[in-house]
């Protein structure tokens, strides 16, 4: 049912694209935005991982760069069945994570610096696990997919508004649709976008939360995790990458952008409490041995199934 929803919202973002194009340009526009379309997806499905690994100034890293974590994320792909992903760092303060790629041979996982010097090894566990549970439900593509046409369709807004100030425009060859239309589909389609990219996202992670619970075998690990990062993200850590480019937000473990209030109702992130309590719910039901309800408030272990737990936040990083 998941798979089937997340198809119809795709098809919806899709049709709505088209009639963003019919709106700005009348029948030409439709198919100019057919074709964007369609090499939009085509682009995506060949090269969405590099060109978002680049938009964030990832770093490959290999058995010898990250021994500890390298291995960590190795363990954990052979738990879910899946072949070793590429592994990747970001130089940024924000604890977050995201996978990408058009399959799960072709898949790669990234973390911050900021998730690796703030988090137990347990914990970084879950958040790995649950990037892991996106490869292996092949949720990666669907939701760079949907970051593709939304970002598109925010481009023809723009389009539109620049042309309305600085263009002319003939009625006629437009099909006849008015300027009152065009404000319209300028406004309304990029708001509609991200309600469609919010639903496509917030359907994955409650399943992407519970297939991390599994692969890394303790829902309390991710549960953790997430009462930490939601904490540092409302603290104002901001990730500069994340606020140029708002369209693969949906992509991180919790959401990057630092708007709050209004904005905060078109997360496509679920609330945290949510997910945490469901994490908690899965524990107590006895998938796991009893924990502290809140282990994220207890020292973090010296010694753990992961190894040795990392050093807290260090100007050099985990790796010197």
């Amino acid at each position: 049912m998941n798979y089937l929803r997340t198809g119809v919202l795709l098809a919806a973002l899709t049709a709505l694209f088209l009639v963003v194009g019919y709106a700005l340009g009348g029948q030409n526009g439709l198919m100019i935005a057919l074709a964007i379309a369609l090499v939009g997806n085509l682009v995506s499905f060949w090269f969405s991982d590099s060109i978002v690994l680049r938009m964030y100034g990832a770093r490959e890293i290999g058995p010898h760069d990250v021994p500890w974590f390298y291995g960590l994320v190795q363990q954990l792909a052979e738990r879910a069945g899946l072949p070793m992903p590429r592994v990747y760092v970001i130089d940024t303060d924000q604890p977050n994570a995201f996978a990408t790629g058009r399959s799960p041979q072709k898949a790669a996982v990234a973390a911050t610096m900021g998730l690796l010097n703030n988090l137990s090894r347990e914990e970084i566990a879950g958040v790995m696990a649950h990037e892991l549970a996106h490869v292996k439900h092949r949720d990666t593509l669907t939701m760079t997919v949907a970051a593709t046409i939304s970002g598109a369709i925010g481009a023809l807004g723009q389009i539109f508004m620049f042309q309305s100030l600085f263009g002319r425009r003939d009625e006629q060859d437009r099909g006849g649709v008015g300027m009152v239309g065009g404000l319209l589909a300028m406004i309304v389609a990029p708001l509609a976008a991200s309600l469609v990219q919010m639903a496509i996202s917030r359907s994955r992670e409650y399943e992407a939360d519970r297939g991390g619970a599994e692969i890394c075998g303790n829902p309390l690990w991710l549960a953790s995790a997430l009462g930490k990062l939601e904490a540092i993200a409302r603290g104002g850590v901001i990730n500069e990458p994340a606020e140029h480019n708002p369209a693969t937000a949906h992509l991180f473990i919790v959401n990057p952008l630092s708007g709050g209030g209004f904005t905060s109702l078109f997360s496509t992130h679920p609330p945290m409490e949510d997910r945490i309590a469901r994490l908690q719910a899965m524990a107590g039901s006895g998938y796991a041995a009893a924990a502290p309800s809140r282990p994220w408030d207890r020292p973090a272990p010296s010694q753990g199934p992961w190894g040795e737990a990392p050093v807290q936040r260090s100007r050099r990083g985990p790796w010197g």
